[in-house]
Order: structure tokens, then sequence, then C-alpha cells
């Protein structure tokens, strides 16, 4: 006879030939084992830490990528952080007086300057070192060589790797836009009028002209750079030099700045939402052919241009887009999470068949992974492709699934690994998105059809890290034992 003794929350489990038999106990021994135990282990694209280096005149949308850019890295797990100078500048000057500070003649100010930039390398090495970074993003002007000379060996002596982005623009048009939407709304000009603003901004730009020398594709031909030119219209792509570097390159050449909104929705109430059961390939219920139409009523009402309809290749997508009576494109990158031996089961059935799954998933909801299916980590990768040509396009309504939009949202909103999971998209509901020049504006439209909630709460757990690694231990010996399906009810 084996017997395993393994302590859960407030019980022991004995293993006796073949069965499982639990019983209370007052105290269970406390073990230190690392803060990061239970949880699959990062992926490591970089194989040393990178800086991501901007270089650029004012108002050339530097800001606008280094967020953007960053929000990508961070949704495809690479950890990654912006470092803005021109908070630091406002962290050591407080008040902002005038564009004379940015005199490249002015000897106290440049003092000053080199200061606060030195203090943002040192939180770069800080947070590469004590925090596990994996990308930092340098969000200043850089424009002068001496400048990206002191950034290049400061990453050598650190065995960093760089990589510049600049972006140039010469159309004023362009210009005129970032300088009105984002610049004259910032914190050095928050008691001037509006006129008094722009006039001390365009002081400012001319101020860092005298001193500006762009990338040069002969001098600086040993670095790894990508030049953008007029928010997209060219690029220049020089010495890139390993996986994150081009996975860089390729984002940024698909990401465009026109007006556009996108559309997100769950499709219709479907016969195994009203049941309680999760996955599955069934069509609509009765609310869900309403819902279907409603919300083909509601795009018309829209009048949106050159609108794309995308779908799962699963039934219930399919059909509540054929109430729409346009074309849709249909992609399998879009289909639900796949909970694998738990499809077609409610979750009162997942916690009565398999109780070690169903503690492990509210253990860590984004990395676990259901058996022979998937997990949210799983679903990132698999609709990262989505994500691009989301970039690429302008007006998209997409017609998706639960845990799809949950990982859809989440990179438009910037949300954590912690909290994509449990974000709330419920049924018969469409969110439009429409993306600003610093994040992202969110309209949610209820259309009025009753449907089942599917969403479940985040729970609270509080096991220790002792009884985590039994509770592992437990998971190893059950599976043992084939997982048996429950047929339908």
């Amino acid at each position: 006879m084996i017997i395993y003794k393994i302590p859960l929350s407030s019980h022991k489990f004995q293993y006796i030939s073949g069965k499982f038999q639990i019983w209370n106990i007052s105290k269970i021994p406390q073990t230190k084992f690392p803060e990061n135990f239970r949880k699959s282990s990062r992926p490591q694209f970089t194989n040393c830490p990178t800086m991501i280096v901007m270089v650029g005149l004012p108002a050339r949308g530097k800001t606008y990528i280094s967020k953007k850019l960053t929000r990508y890295l961070n949704w495809i797990g690479v950890p990654t952080q912006v470092f803005n100078l021109g908070q630091y500048r406002r962290e050591v000057l407080q008040t902002y007086k005038n564009y004379e500070f940015f005199r490249p003649d002015n000897e106290e100010a440049m003092k000053i300057r080199r200061a606060y930039a030195s203090n943002a390398l040192t939180d770069i090495a800080s947070y590469f070192t004590k925090e596990q970074g994996q990308v930092a993003v340098l969000d200043a002007t850089n424009t002068t060589r001496e400048r990206r000379g002191v950034i290049i060996n400061f990453a050598k002596e650190k065995g960093y790797k760089v990589f510049f982005i600049e972006s140039v623009c010469d159309d004023p048009e362009i210009i005129e836009a970032n300088t009105m939407q984002v610049k004259l709304s910032s914190p050095d000009y928050e008691n001037y009028d509006k006129e008094e603003a722009l006039v001390d901004f365009l002081k400012r730009i001319d101020c860092y002209k005298m001193s500006y020398v762009p990338l040069d594709e002969e001098k600086d031909r040993h670095l790894s750079f990508i030049k953008i030119f007029n928010v997209g219209s060219r690029y220049l792509v020089n010495r890139v030099q390993d996986h994150i570097q081009s996975r860089i390159v390729y984002y940024l050449m698909n990401i465009h700045v026109t007006p556009r909104s996108i559309y997100l929705s769950r499709h219709g109430e479907s016969e195994l939402n009203l049941l309680g059961r999760i996955g599955g390939d069934t069509g609509l219920s009765s609310q869900g052919q309403k819902y279907a139409k409603a919300l083909a009523e509601f795009i018309r009402g829209q009048s949106i241009k050159d609108l794309k309809v995308w779908t799962s290749h699963m039934k219930r997508t399919i059909q509540t887009a054929e109430a729409l009576g346009v074309p849709y494109e249909q992609w399998k990158a879009l289909n639900e999470i796949d909970a694998g031996v738990c499809e077609e089961m409610t979750y009162e059935e997942i916690q009565a068949t398999h109780p070690e799954e169903f503690a492990l998933r509210d253990q860590d909801k984004y990395r676990y992974r259901y058996p022979k299916g998937e997990s949210y980590e799983d679903l990132v990768h698999r609709l990262e492709p989505v994500i691009m040509e989301l970039e690429r396009q302008e007006n998209v309504l997409v017609i998706c699934h639960q845990a799809v939009m949950r990982c859809l949202l989440a990179y438009f909103l910037d949300k954590s690994e912690d909290d994509l999971p449990y974000l709330k998209c419920p049924l018969h509901t469409v969110l439009k998105l429409t993306p600003l020049a610093y994040g992202c504006k969110v309209e949610s439209f209820y259309l009025n059809i009753q449907a089942v909630n599917t969403h479940r709460d985040r729970p609270t757990v509080n096991r220790s890290q002792a009884t985590l690694l039994l509770t592992i231990h437990y998971l190893l010996i059950c599976s043992r034992a084939p997982v048996q399906k429950p047929s339908p009810t």
C-alpha cells in the first residue's frame, strides 16, 4: 500500500489503492519556496537586455511610438518599460519657464539635462537587474552624436544591446496635428494660453534643430536602427541583430495613425451558453439570433466607412455575422480558447471531476493550460497575427469569443497578465475602440437583448507556497489515471 499525504488548504489527502481520503488538520508545515514557484517561467525573447533609444525632434511621434511599442512588447510577454526624459526633467525643475532651457548654448541648463539623463540610465540598469526587465525604451530626443555616444558606451559597459528608432518628419500637417493634439496639452503648458504655448513650443523645436544630427546611413552603418519617415510613408532599416529587434521592426512597419475604430463583439448567445457549458461549437440560441439581427441594425446605424468584418471558424460567430448581410472573413486564430478535456463541461462539473485542475487555474489563470488544451498565454501568441492585421487595417468589426475578446481588449487597453483573464466582456454588448495619441477610447453599447452571464469573478486565493507545491504533487498523482469527460446532459 502506497500512502501520499498531501496538505491542501486546511485538509490532508491520503491516496490509498486509487482513492483519496480527506481529513482536517490544524497546522500545515510551512516551507520556503521561490516566489514564482508555480508559475511557468517567462519566455526569454532576448539573450541580453535591450535598450530601445528614440531619436528625433519634438512633435515627431516619439512618445506615441514608445508607448505603443511598450504596450505590444508587454502584451506578448516581453517585460518592457518606458523611461521618458521629459518626466525626469519635470521632477527636477518642478515648473517649466520657457524654451530658453533647451538652447544648446545654455551651459547651466545643459548640466542639469546631463544629470537627469544620467539618472535615467541608472534607473534603466536597476530595471534590468532588480526587476528582470528585458527591454527599456528611452523616450527622449537624443539628437546629437555626443548624446548617442554616451548611451552606446553605457550599454557596452553593462552588456546591453542598443536599437535606435528615429522618427523623421518634414510634413507640416503632421507636425501641426501632433503639436496641437498632444504637446500643447502637456504639463509644461498648463499655465500658458494656447497661442503663447504654441509660440514657445515652436521655439523649443528650433533649439533642437541647432544641434540635430540625424542617424546617417554611412557613418552609423555599424549601429542597429530603423528610421521612420513621415509616420510610415518610408522606412530605412539597418543591421537588425536578433529576434526581438526583428519583431520590433515588423511591428513598427504595420502601425499607422489614420483615424479609425475597431468594434469588438462576442457572438450571440449560444445553446451551450444557455446550459452553462464552456467551449464546444453549437449554434445560436433564440436570444442569440435576436442579437445577430440587433447587431446588424446597430452597425448600419453607425454608417462606418469601408467596414471589414472578421469571425472565427466557429458556428456561433459565423451565424452572428450572417445576419449583417455583408462579406466577412473567417480567422481560425479567432477561435475560442481550447479547454481540452474540459470542453463542453460546466464549471461545477470541472470542480467535481477535476478539483486539482480547477484549483490550479484559479491560482494562475493566465498561464494555466487545460489538459490537452490552451492557456490564455497560448491564446495571446495565437492572436498576435490578428493584432498585426488590426494595426494595418482601418475600420474593423471582430465577432469573436469571451477569452479572445479579453486578449484583444488587454492589448488595446494595456492590461496586465493578471487582469487579462478577468476582463468583463458580456454577451450582446459591442465595444467600440478608438485609438488615440497615447491610449484608446472605449465606448460600450448594450443592445438590449437579454443573455446569460458567462463571467466568472476573480477568486480569492490565499494558499501558501508550501501548500501550492503539494497541490502540484497531488496533480501529478491524479494525472496517472485517465481523465474522463462526462457526456453532456
